[in-house]
């Protein structure tokens, strides 16, 4: 029977961006009473899933970007060999988990996950991607639930916005007293969590003298710039350079 296993020898080679996504979040997350469209308790607790994932997982991803209940994990190093069958299991049932211990829900929670294979010339790109749907989320979310406040049927929202471009989503917020360039910049633009240097003095008994060395800790940064920025640019080439061989 060990060979009707027939994809677990699928490998995929590094680098690789490992997305995972809430499955049915919206009525679990609805259930726990969070404040719409966004919410700071779920936001932390997404980073803060991340980061134990980062101490926690035995796994070495490079860097995270979040948004909404949406995930994507840099890797330029792969455990398992880099079979398919383990990353795509294993990731998104460890941040199930995680997620699950901290907001302790009355019922589990869940993601799903694929894989995408990239070279370093289009990294930035993926994340530019990703960070305008989570601009796109932003419009969206505010202008929904302005409409439902207004009495509008989710059904009918959800159709009138598919309908509209951002500009026009943007323009009718902008009429009810929202501008959305203005809230938060974590909902606008999302959240990173990433290794941070930092030196750590020692003493050296043989040579009699104070010593520096660097370690990494996980740092959660609430405030990131644009992608498609000059900082956004250096920001993720940084992060693509820093080494990753570290104790956290």
């Amino acid at each position: 029977m060990k060979g009707r296993e027939i994809y677990s020898d699928l490998r995929c080679v590094p680098p690789v961006i490992v997305r995972v996504d809430g499955r049915n979040f919206r009525n679990a997350l609805s259930r726990m009473e969070f404040e719409k469209p966004y919410d700071i308790r779920f936001a932390s607790a997404m980073a803060d899933a991340i980061e134990l994932f980062f101490k926690n997982s035995g796994l070495s991803p490079v860097f995270a970007y979040v948004f909404s209940d949406e995930i994507s994990f840099f890797f330029r190093e792969l455990a398992f060999d880099g079979r398919i069958e383990k990353i795509d299991s294993v990731v998104p049932s460890f941040m199930s988990s995680a997620l699950t211990m901290l907001l302790k829900p009355d019922e589990p929670l869940s993601f799903d996950s694929r894989i995408i294979p990239v070279h370093r010339q289009i990294v930035a790109d993926y994340f530019i991607w990703r960070q305008a749907e989570a601009w796109r989320n932003c419009i969206n979310s505010y202008a929904y639930y302005t409409l439902l406040s207004e009495g509008m049927k989710e059904e009918d929202a959800a159709t009138f916005l598919r309908n509209r471009g951002t500009s026009d989503v943007h323009e009718l917020l902008f009429s009810r007293g929202t501008n959305v360039a203005k809230v938060p910049t974590w909902q606008r633009r999302g959240i990173m969590i990433m290794k941070e240097e930092y030196e750590v003095e020692g003493f050296n008994p043989h040579l009699n003298e104070k010593t520096l060395s660097v370690r990494k800790k996980v740092v959660q940064n609430w405030d990131i710039p644009m992608f498609k920025s000059p900082d956004g640019e250096l920001l993720i080439e940084n992060l693509m350079s820093s080494g990753n061989r570290e104790t956290i």
